[in-house]
């Protein structure tokens, strides 16, 4: 099971890397004569309603939904680890203070809080990168914090503050390197709950505009015709699960 995950999210990487290696049809280009065909040897994943391979627009696609997630964690690691290591570290009114709004900030459904976001950056694959990502800054930055303060009380770091290093020096030197560990093993997690967020807010349209392909778009694009042809969204929505579950447990492994 570990080898799988690790060789689904290879895949996916190496889809967005070269395409061009797994499918030579033009993700935007169609053949209407050769609409919603069932997956065959031709066409792995079928086409869609006007010919295009929905395999090529698939893994064409995968771009799009990849480096959502990469600046969706990116924004959410970096933000949220120095919310907690500052927290932590100086504790007081500074830790009550950011610990008040990370709990307001959870308080709030991530769905609801990136579409909140998307309203005041407008739509767009880099703008719902960055409103999935502040919705994951909560996350990040309490279980930065629980660990500054583990890392803060060992023998260690007080040896480093009795032996004259500076409060910033210690932090950087000693505190955050011994802290990352568990927020690492977050970030796998989180990369899956972008994908998937990102996905959500594609199919509702606020994600990459058509033609470009996105994984959640192409699971809106085949929805009119699920009664008749399945694979339209079967197949992006299987990829989808696949990835994500795949992340998830190397989440675990890495914890």
């Amino acid at each position: 099971m570990r080898w799988l995950s690790w060789a689904v999210i290879a895949l996916v990487v190496l889809w967005a890397a070269v395409p061009s290696l797994f499918t030579g049809y033009d993700p935007l280009a169609g053949v209407p004569a050769e609409k919603l065909q069932e997956p065959s040897a031709a066409h792995l994943f079928g086409t869609d309603a006007v010919g295009r391979d929905l395999f090529a627009r698939v893994v064409h696609g995968s771009v799009q939904s990849l480096s959502g997630a990469l600046v969706a964690v990116a924004v959410g690691l970096l933000l949220g680890t120095l919310l907690g290591l500052i927290a932590g570290s100086v504790r007081g009114v500074v830790d009550e203070t950011v610990m008040r709004i990370m709990d307001v900030l959870l308080s709030v459904p991530g769905l609801l809080l990136a579409l909140t976001m998307i309203i005041l950056l407008g739509p767009g694959t880099v703008n719902v990168a960055i409103a999935v990502g502040v919705g994951s800054v909560a996350s990040f930055a309490r279980l930065a914090r629980a660990e500054v303060v583990r890392v803060r009380r060992t023998d260690y770091v007080e040896a480093a503050f009795g032996s004259g290093g500076t409060f910033a020096g210690v932090l950087v030197r000693h505190v955050l390197p011994n802290s990352l560990g568990p927020v690492i093993a977050l970030s796998a997690l989180q990369f899956g709950v972008a994908i998937l967020a990102i996905s959500t807010l594609g199919f509702l349209g606020y994600g990459a505009e058509p033609p470009t392909p996105e994984w959640g778009l192409l699971i809106a694009e085949g929805r009119n015709y699920l009664a008749t042809s399945w694979w339209l969204t079967t197949l992006p929505g299987a990829v989808v699960v696949a990835v994500v579950l795949a992340a998830g447990r190397i989440s675990k492994e890495i914890r």
